[in-house]
């Protein structure tokens, strides 16, 4: 007969949500420092700034877009969902996301769903990336003022965007060609439509859509973005 596992009483707590830990850190801390305190101080773990590039410019995009960042005690997990079947855009965004964090994200295969979930943990992601943790129905979305300073970066957070919740369409025997990008978000859709505008395009905004129906701005907007193109 086994042994039914102990689940440790303080999993989970920490001295922010719980008195008896509270009162033990505090006891800890009035102690005096062990000899390796210095030496821990100095090889804790760093987490640096990202720098501001397209890369983090279009890692921004997919997580407003699609992305999901999860608070815990004592870390945080970014998750990025994609349809399993779209090979192209797993293989991108586990890239982008192992060459900004300097680590493997996991992959996790959802049984119940055709889903594909790019997860990492770290402290102080949502703060790096300056996009709040949990529910960003009601987040006012503010394009960072870096992104806006140059072209190439604006175009790789459109990119990122798209390429999360972008949908394209093309009815070739009466020539019509629709891009749309569609979310929840007002002040999203506001921040695309005004990139478009600011990219020479013309956009039409209806409520969770944004739309581009001109034949040529919608292969030119594609081409720029380089949109589901893996």
């Amino acid at each position: 007969m086994s042994r039914k596992k102990r689940i440790p009483w303080n999993k989970g707590l920490s001295k922010f949500n719980n008195s008896s830990i509270a009162k033990i850190s505090k006891t800890l801390s009035n102690k005096p420092r062990s000899n390796f305190y210095l030496w821990q101080l100095e090889n804790r773990k760093k987490y640096a700034i990202f720098d501001k590039n397209e890369k983090l410019a279009e890692l921004i995009g997919v997580v407003l877009g699609d992305g999901h960042i999860e608070k815990f005690p004592r870390t945080e997990r970014l998750i990025i969902s994609s349809n399993s079947n779209n090979t192209g855009f797993i293989k991108r965004y586990s890239e982008i996301v192992e060459l900004l964090f300097n680590k493997k994200p996991l992959l996790m295969k959802s049984y119940n769903e055709n889903c594909v979930r790019i997860s990492i943990y770290e402290k102080f992601i949502s703060k790096r990336l300056g996009i709040p943790c949990g529910n960003r129905k009601n987040f006012n979305a503010v394009i960072p003022r870096w992104i806006l300073k140059d072209r190439k970066q604006v175009l790789a957070y459109l990119r990122g965007l798209y390429e999360a919740e972008g949908s394209f369409s093309v009815h070739k025997p009466t020539s019509t060609y629709k891009l749309f990008f569609s979310n929840k978000n007002d002040s999203l859709l506001n921040n695309v439509f005004y990139l478009l505008e600011l990219l020479g395009l013309h956009p039409h905004k209806s409520q969770y859509k944004i739309q581009l129906s001109r034949k040529k701005e919608v292969e030119v907007l594609k081409s720029w973005i380089k949109f589901r193109d893996y």
